[in-house]
């Protein structure tokens, strides 16, 4: 498979590198220092404006996908838009397909979209991706991570469990979850485990369950010492992602959120389009402000500004000061594991969901959703088995799957079955896998 990649920043940076591990992959960069690193990958960078209708044609010749996701949304669109434009006018050259990473609100409301009429097949936006994925969370107290599969009907949440948390030492059959959900990995240290019922659960495990959403809220309670639901919210920054996340958190009527925003006249702003949020003027890293505001009754902290940085000290000094949770944005892909290391309850990322459409469309047919976890070592995708599959009409026990992989859930019409070993997978069904990234390529073929 053939890729061109427009935009050799964080996120382009990364698409790259993972797409060279298998691919042919050509990057344009305009900005040398930036196209300079990017050479340092096994790639063929082209520096130029990859809007330029010139430097398209000669690049998009048997390309199978076109990625724009530099700073600029326009330059993206637009880079799609001229992709489609030259490909009609050589139609004997291969369909190519075309991404586009947008964050103006102008523009796009959802996640993930398709604004296929201005030649945008797959249009994302990495910061409502963000917004969303941290309001799922927000559903659970003790969640760390959470996404929603099948349309609603499955839900996988990511639980760390403290030292102090009743669970530590006890076997995971002992957990009862046969009839709600399942236990689809443990993130132990530097180990992934696809865990058995006689396998123990350690302090500072995280574990991956995958169930039913309201099977899961409930389970919330189990790991998180039965603490019920909270929601006091704090959140440090009202930038583009602050804003998709207050609206979110708005909704919620028995959300008690407060804002601090540095910029005044963001204050006012955004004061016009929120209902029930407290906007505060002042500095997130002001120790005098948080104690003002009872930052020790604060159940979750979310530092979202544009600085790493200063996301980084705001929610330290919140989790110093007694807040119950803290969450911060870390755009550099780098820093996720060091926010963790040091005492951030869960660091995120906005280039996640970009990587993770990406990863889908370049893994075939039949792939609906892709997530992946713990800086990408393992993956949970969701399937759509079709006619020819290879899983369709065996049961799971006649099934070699290989080593390193889990059926998580099936759901079959509307409904939603943990799977045993006599499971028979139809067509049609949403099969939900836990995979290690080694073992994608196998569980792929079985879909194919």
């Amino acid at each position: 498979m053939k890729a061109v990649v427009i935009g050799a920043g964080e996120v382009g940076y990364h698409i790259a590198k993972f797409l060279s591990l298998t691919h042919d992959v050509i990057v344009v960069e305009k900005d040398e220092e930036v196209a300079q690193r990017a050479d340092e990958l096994d790639v063929q960078v082209l520096e130029g404006n990859g809007a330029n209708a010139d430097i398209l044609t000669s690049v998009l010749h048997d390309a199978d996908i076109l990625i724009a996701v530099t700073g600029v949304d326009e330059v993206n669109i637009v880079a799609c838009m001229t992709a489609k434009l030259i490909l009609r006018s050589h139609p004997g050259w291969k369909e190519t397909k075309t991404i586009a990473r947008v964050s103006n609100p102008d523009y796009i409301d959802v996640p993930v979209t398709s604004r296929a009429q201005v030649g945008v097949d797959v249009m994302i936006c990495p910061e409502l991706a963000l917004a969303s994925e941290v309001a799922e969370v927000l559903s659970s107290p003790s969640a760390i991570d959470a996404q929603i599969f099948a349309e609603g009907k499955v839900q996988m949440m990511e639980f760390a469990i403290h030292p102090d948390n009743r669970l530590v030492g006890q076997q995971i059959k002992d957990l009862n979850l046969d009839d709600c959900c399942i236990v689809s990995a443990i993130f132990r240290k530097n180990e992934v485990v696809i865990p058995h019922g006689d396998d123990a659960i350690n302090a500072n495990d995280h574990m991956v369950v995958v169930g039913k959403p309201r099977a899961l809220e409930e389970l919330g309670r189990v790991f998180g010492n039965g603490e019920p639901h909270r929601n006091k919210i704090l959140l440090i920054g009202c930038g583009i992602v602050g804003f998709y996340l207050a609206k979110l958190i708005d909704k919620d009527e028995n959300a008690d959120l407060k804002i601090i925003e540095y910029r005044k006249s963001r204050c006012i702003e955004v004061a016009e389009m929120l209902e029930n949020a407290l906007i505060l003027n002042g500095d997130g890293t002001d120790v005098n402000l948080l104690r003002e505001e009872n930052i020790e009754d604060m159940d979750v902290v979310l530092a979202v500004t544009n600085s790493d940085e200063k996301n980084l000290l705001c929610a330290l000094l919140a989790k110093q000061l007694g807040a119950k949770k803290v969450i911060a944005r870390a755009d550099r892909p780098d820093y996720v594991p060091l926010f963790e290391m040091i005492g951030i309850d869960m660091a995120v990322s906005p280039r996640q969901a970009t990587v993770n459409e990406v990863l889908k469309l370049t893994m075939g047919r039949g792939i609906e959703k892709l997530a992946t976890l713990e800086g990408e070592k393992a993956e949970i995708i969701e399937y759509t088995a079709s006619r020819s599959s290879k899983i369709v009409g065996k049961s799971l026990d006649k099934v070699k799957f290989p080593k390193g992989a889990l059926v998580t859930m099936v759901v079959h019409n509307d409904d939603t079955i943990i799977p045993r070993g006599d499971t028979v997978i139809r067509e049609g069904d949403r099969v939900i896998i836990f995979a290690l990234s080694s073992a994608v390529p196998a569980v792929e073929k079985f879909f194919k």
